[in-house]
């Protein structure tokens, strides 16, 4: 009998409930198109948390362990523990595996771009956990996996999930920029079920999820909920149409909230979108890339 895609805990009822065939469309995925691009294999950084295993996990089975670079990015004092357990996933599943500490590069630009870019800011201070600051990290972090990428003809693999994608909680490129996302269709609770019939750490699969913006950051503290609950939101929300009041109280969740995590997906439309140019003539309407030329 098929295990359905679904965490013991989750409210989520996703309409693609067999887990075996989301393995294998997502393995399936991954091998059309690696060589659709004549690429030698993927890049994954790897955080030490849930996606990143589970993406590195499915790549390995779909194209083979030597095919698959994993990439540790720590930046702060507090990714130590989650860049060895990066590792162990890595060594567990066969792949090369290589660890980049980003402090120094993070403080070279804190200490180089921020005076003149931000006059204001004590430039005799050391990064702060501000926004600006935190984007700065995850774009580091793509700089990097690109330039492994571009190094060995591989494609990056972004380790998004459909709950950050609808909410736009990713950085605009940062871990938003990537060339696959095999996880961009799961919700997160559907990704933890995946991660469970993975067979992955259970200290991983209930790790509690972080962006690594900065030490002690959580999903659940920046986006006022968990992502059982959001999860459940969205669904009823954006698959079945259900109005934001309704979808609240089935949910369980105050209106305020609930109207706030909806918002975030209109307010990021353009996280999930190519930048718009102004639409001069037919252009707009054409194709870019493979067949544009006459």
């Amino acid at each position: 009998m098929s295990e359905t895609i679904r965490h013991s805990d989750s409210p989520v009822e996703p309409s693609t409930s067999d887990v075996d065939a989301v393995e294998s469309a997502v393995t399936a995925f991954l091998r059309d198109q690696v060589q659709a691009a004549d690429a030698t294999g993927v890049v994954v950084p790897m955080s030490g948390g849930l996606d990143s295993a589970v993406a590195a996990t499915l790549a390995a089975d779909a194209l083979g362990p030597e095919r698959v670079l994993g990439l540790g990015l720590p930046c702060h004092k507090s990714d130590a523990a989650d860049a060895m357990t990066a590792g162990t996933i890595a060594d567990h599943l066969g792949i090369d595996f290589e660890r980049v500490h980003l402090r120094p590069l993070l403080h070279q630009f804190d200490q180089s771009v921020r005076p003149v870019l931000d006059p204001d800011a004590d430039s005799a201070r050391t990064p702060t956990p501000d926004r600006a600051l935190g984007n700065a990290v995850a774009r580091l972090r793509m700089v990097c996996a690109y330039y492994a990428a571009n190094r060995t003809n591989r494609l990056i693999l972004g380790t998004a999930n459909r709950s950050e994608l609808l909410l736009g909680y990713v950085t605009k490129y940062g871990d938003a920029g990537a060339d696959l996302f095999p996880l961009g269709d799961l919700y997160k609770t559907e990704v933890r079920a995946l991660g469970e019939h993975l067979s992955l750490p259970e200290s991983v699969v209930e790790k509690p999820p972080t962006a690594g913006f900065y030490p002690g950051q959580t999903d659940a503290d920046d986006l006022g909920a968990t992502y059982d609950t959001i999860d459940s939101l969205l669904w009823r929300v954006v698959e079945q149409g259900e109005s934001v009041e309704t979808a609240a109280d089935a949910v369980d969740i105050d209106d305020a909230t609930a109207k706030r995590l909806v918002g975030m997906c209109t307010e990021t439309v353009h996280k999930r979108r190519m930048p718009p140019t102004p639409g001069l003539g037919e252009r707009s309407r054409r194709p870019t890339g493979d067949g544009d030329a006459e």
